[in-house]
This record gives C-alpha cells, sequence and structure tokens, in this order.
C-alpha cells in the first residue's frame, strides 16, 4: 500500500488549520506555508501521475478495513490526471492572488484555499460515493469563504445564491446515496460496478431514480441546463483568482459524470442502459446554446467570461454524455484545456479591470496603461477559450466533434459545436475591439487617477495559463496518448473492481442490454 496515495487529501488538511490559527495575524508566513504546502502537492501530484501512468491501479484502504466494508482512495491514471491539474492550477491561482494583493483583502484566504485543495483533491481520489458526497461538501464549504472573500453588497448576495443552489444537490445527493444503499445494499464504486450490474431490468425501477438523481446533483456541480443559472453570477461576483480557482469546480462534476456513469451506471448495464446518455446530449447542446448567446449579450467583461465557461462545459458535457471511450478521451483533452483557457482569461482580465479602475462594462474608455500587452493576452486567451488555430481548444473540438459521429443527434451536436464557436469567436472580438481598440481612438482623461502598469509577477499567472494550452497543443500525440489508456482504463469496470475488491470480486455473469 503506497501511503503518497492519501497525501493529497492530508497535506492541505493538516497545513489548512495551522495556518488559520497559528498564521493569522501574518500574512507572509501565511503565504509562504500555502505556497509550500502547494508546490508539495504539485510535486506530490507528479509523482503519482508516474505512478498511475504504468497502468496499475492503487488503492489505499485506511485502517486496514478492506473494501466494500471499509474507506478507500484509488489511484489510477483518471485520478492522477485530476489532481496533477488541481495542484497546477491551484499554483497559479495561489501566484496570482499574492501577486496582486488579492490574499490581503479579506481574513483566512489561504487556510480556507487549502481546505478546498482538500475536498477537491479527496473527490478525486475517492473510491467511495458517500466519501464523494462528504468531499464534496468540505470543497463547497471552503468555497462559500472564497466565494465572499473581501465582501461586498454584490458578492454577498451572489455567494448566497451559490450557497442556496448547492445545499439543494447536496439534499438530492443524500437522497440519491439512501436510495442506493437501499437498492443495493453498498456505496463502494466497486461493489456498486457489480452490484448494479446483477440487478434484474424489471427490478431496477430504484435504481433508474437514484441514477436520475445522481445526474441532477452532477449538473449542479457541472453547471449543466436547466441547472446552470447559478454559474454566470457566482463567477462574475467571486474574485479574480477565486473564479480562476473555481474552474475547476466545474470539471468535478464532470469527473463524477464520468466516474459513475462509466464504472458503475455503464452503458452495459442492463438496468439502465443509454437512459443518462438521452438526458445528457440535449441538456449539453442547450447548455452550449445558452452559454454562446450569453457571450454574445453580455454587456461585462466577467459575465462575459463567465458564460464562455458555461459555454465551454456544454461541449465537454457533449463528449462525456456519449459515454465511449473514444469520446471520454476527447473529453479530458477538452476538460484539461478548457481549464487553463478559463482560468487565463478570469486572471487577464482582473489586471484589465483593476487598470479601468474597477469597470469591467464593454464601453469604450480612454486607454490605459500597457493598453497593447493586455490586448495581445487577451486576444491569445480568447482564441484558446473560442477553439481556434493554433491553441489546444482547435484541437480538443475536433477530438470532440470526431467522437460524436457517428452518435446520438450527430447533426445537432455538430451544428451546437460549430454555430456556439462562431458566436464565442463573435462575442470575444466585440468585446476585444471595445476594450482594447476604440480606446486608442479616446483622448486621455486628465482627471482620472494614473494606474501603475502590471509587474512581471502579476502577469505570469496569466501568461503561465497560456503557456499550457500551447504546451497541451505542442504535446497533443503523447498528452492524446495517456487520454486514450486512461478512457480506456476507465471502462474497464472488471479491472476496477478487480483491484479494489480483491479477492472479494465475484461478478455474475453480465445480462443482456434489452433493446
Amino acid at each position: 500500500m503506497n501511503h503518497w496515495i492519501i497525501a493529497p487529501v492530508v497535506l492541505p488538511a493538516l497545513l489548512a488549520p495551522i495556518i488559520a490559527f497559528v498564521m493569522r495575524h501574518d500574512i507572509t508566513l501565511a503565504r509562504a506555508a500555502s505556497f509550500a504546502g502547494t508546490l508539495a502537492l504539485a510535486a506530490i501530484a507528479v509523482g503519482l501521475t508516474v505512478l498511475a501512468a504504468a497502468g496499475e491501479t492503487h488503492v489505499y484502504v485506511l485502517g486496514n478495513w478492506e473494501a466494500p466494508f471499509g474507506i478507500v482512495l484509488v489511484l489510477d491514471r483518471l485520478s492522477a490526471l485530476m489532481v496533477l491539474l488541481t495542484s497546477i492550477l491551484a499554483l497559479i491561482v495561489l501566484l496570482h492572488a499574492v501577486a496582486t494583493g488579492w490574499d490581503a483583502r479579506g481574513r483566512h484566504f489561504h487556510a480556507l484555499f487549502q481546505f478546498q485543495l482538500m475536498g477537491i483533491c479527496g473527490a478525486f481520489l475517492t473510491g467511495d460515493a458517500f466519501n464523494l458526497f462528504v468531499f464534496f461538501e468540505v470543497l463547497l464549504i471552503a468555497s462559500y469563504g472564497l466565494m465572499i472573500h473581501s465582501g461586498g453588497r454584490e458578492r454577498v448576495r451572489a455567494g448566497l445564491q451559490y450557497v442556496v443552489m448547492n445545499l439543494a444537490g447536496s439534499t438530492l445527493f443524500l437522497f440519491a446515496l439512501g436510495t442506493i444503499y437501499a437498492t443495493t445494499g453498498t456505496l463502494n464504486m466497486a461493489d456498486l460496478a457489480v452490484k448494479v450490474r446483477e440487478i434484474p431490468v424489471e427490478d431496477a425501477a430504484l435504481i433508474r431514480v437514484a441514477g436520475m438523481l445522481l445526474v441532477i446533483v452532477f449538473a449542479i456541480k457541472a453547471a449543466l441546463f436547466p441547472v446552470q443559472f447559478w454559474l454566470p453570477g457566482t463567477y462574475a461576483n467571486a474574485p479574480a483568482p477565486v473564479a480562476a480557482l473555481f474552474a475547476i469546480m466545474t470539471k468535478v462534476g464532470a469527473y463524477a459524470i464520468l466516474r459513475m456513469y462509466s464504472t458503475v451506471f455503464g452503458p452495459d448495464v442492463a438496468a439502465t442502459g443509454g437512459l443518462f446518455t438521452t438526458w445528457l446530449v440535449p441538456a449539453a447542446i442547450v447548455t452550449l446554446a445558452v452559454g454562446a448567446f450569453g457571450v454574445l449579450g453580455a454587456r461585462r467583461l466577467v459575465p462575459l467570461i463567465a458564460f464562455s465557461v458555461v459555454g465551454s462545459m456544454g461541449t465537454l458535457m457533449l463528449a462525456v454524455a456519449v459515454f465511449t471511450p473514444y469520446a471520454a478521451m476527447a473529453a479530458l483533452y477538452y476538460l484539461v484545456h478548457s481549464t487553463f483557457a478559463a482560468a487565463a482569461l478570469f486572471l487577464l482580465a482582473d489586471l484589465v479591470v483593476a487598470r479601468r479602475n474597477g469597470d469591467d462594462a464593454l464601453a469604450a474608455r480612454p486607454a490605459t496603461v500597457q493598453n497593447g500587452l493586455f490586448a495581445a493576452l487577451f486576444f491569445a486567451a480568447a482564441i484558446g477559450m473560442a477553439g481556434m488555430p493554433p491553441l489546444s481548444g482547435f484541437l480538443g473540438k475536433l477530438l470532440v466533434l470526431d467522437a460524436l459521429n457517428p452518435g446520438p443527434m450527430v447533426t445537432l451536436t455538430w451544428g451546437a459545436i460549430l454555430l456556439g464557436s462562431l458566436l464565442t469567436i463573435v462575442g470575444f472580438a466585440r468585446a476585444g475591439s471595445i476594450l482594447f481598440w476604440k480606446s486608442t481612438a479616446l483622448p486621455a482623461d486628465p482627471e482620472a487617477q494614473p494606474t501603475p502598469p502590471a509587474r512581471a509577477l502579476e502577469l505570469a499567472p496569466g501568461i503561465a495559463a497560456l503557456a499550457m494550452l500551447a504546451l497541451l497543443a505542442a504535446a497533443a500525440h503523447p498528452v492524446s496518448g495517456y487520454l486514450e489508456a486512461t478512457a480506456a482504463q476507465l471502462f474497464d469496470h472488471d479491472g476496477y473492481a478487480r483491484a479494489v475488491l480483491g479477492t472479494l470480486y465475484a461478478p455474475e455473469p453480465a445480462m443482456e442490454v434489452e433493446g
């Protein structure tokens, strides 16, 4: 048993209370501890990714209570990839928060930041549906505090909406878990993968209800239509580094759907069959449309970026909803890309808005300091989010389009992605034109307070996020190779159950899928 598997959960869990109680009056000490912890988390994530790349599924058994009776953490290629993505994003975001001083505008930023990392990493590593709920709550409680960091009326109001929406999701999650346990007698994912496949079709009503309840819960986390409305207000009003970190939060929902509906409720399960694809594909199409039209109609910069995140989740969920290994590979590539693209946009927008004295309205104002530099960086980030070459968004969308053909409603799904991309391009072009081009034609306001240029340390996080997009495009071949192996392992529910359950694994013969 490799004890490093639990380190991404234990390290931030130990560091957060130390920062909160010992270093709360010393921001320099808190920053140093938070940086050291996040850097260590990234190093551990790299090690775990190398360990998982060999293809073996590693199981960490807490207290030596074997699954399905005890708590287990499971490290495979997918969970290692998601922990690595979280740790790299966390480093970028933390650097921006410190460089711009966002972390000092309220209390307990670094403690909440570490608690959030603990919840996110735990959600990716757990092999148990109940502990998935527990880690969801940990990351959500921390995110409530981060959301209203530094205060403000609009921020608190948006945070309240965020809290209410997620409390409703948590309640549904408990109902779903209760129904699953009443039906199968277990919440361990590997054990569920075996027992759900043994349920006769004529007795599958309750497990279908539980599966649909879970879809709704994960759809809330992933901001999928019709429960996507919380995202634009929340992301647009959150502090910029928090909004950038939240780019991984929606991916937790997408990850949960991928994990549960390939391993447990896979397309080969007689009790559920293609039920979830039937609901998820139309929802993803509408989500993409909502995001694209939101980008086109936005009158402020930060809500425009928030709507582009909604649109990217629609594209991602189209690939996820197909539930094939190739589509999962395409979804994972696009997931990594869209996380860094959203983070880059939020971080760069923060620098631009700060030099417009907090005004993010899409209206022409006299050019700010470093207007050309900000225009170039915004242009690159917008290219990434819209899915234009040469950055990784173009390859990601090509992979998604290829994975959807042939597939359910292929004409609609292709049309939604292509038209959505066009509207997103137009929306970002319009915003960039107003902010950076028309501004050069206006005379400088002699009464305006001069704003200082962005320092290299402030620019570095946004540029680092953009560099990740370029790296993802340049290394597309090896990355897609790793993701192909990841998707194949994800759909090997037998291998997953055998690794987690060990000698207790005794599957019944698979039942025929009707229709």
